[in-house]
C-alpha cells in the first residue's frame, strides 16, 4: 500500500499534522505502507488537487482540503482490497 500526502510548500504544519495522523493510524492497525510527503505544487496539479493537504491511497485522491482525523484514515486503509485480503488469510 502506498500513501502520498500532497501539500503546498508554505503549509508545512498541515502537512506534518496529516503525516503524524497517517503514521498513527498505520501503527494502530499494524499495517506496513509506504508513506510519502510531497511539498510540490506541480505534483498537486498533476493529480488535479487544488486544495491542500490531500491524501492519496494507491494513487487515488481520498481526502483533500483538510487534515483528516486518525479514525477517518483508518477507515480509508481498512476498505482497501489488499488489507481485506490480508485479514482473510489470518482468519
Amino acid at each position: 500500500m502506498r500513501i502520498d500526502i500532497l501539500c503546498k510548500p508554505e503549509s508545512e504544519s498541515r502537512g506534518e499534522r496529516t503525516l503524524d495522523n497517517v503514521r498513527q493510524a498505520l501503527a494502530e492497525l499494524g499495517v506496513n505502507a509506504e508513506v510519502h510527503l510531497y511539498r510540490d505544487r506541480r505534483k498537486m496539479i498533476d493529480h488535479r488537487v487544488y486544495v491542500a493537504p490531500a491524501i492519496m491511497v494507491d494513487d487515488v485522491v481520498r481526502v483533500a482540503g483538510r487534515v483528516p482525523e486518525v479514525r477517518e484514515i483508518k477507515a480509508l486503509i481498512v476498505e482497501r482490497p489488499r488489507y481485506v485480503q490480508r485479514l482473510a488469510k489470518v482468519a
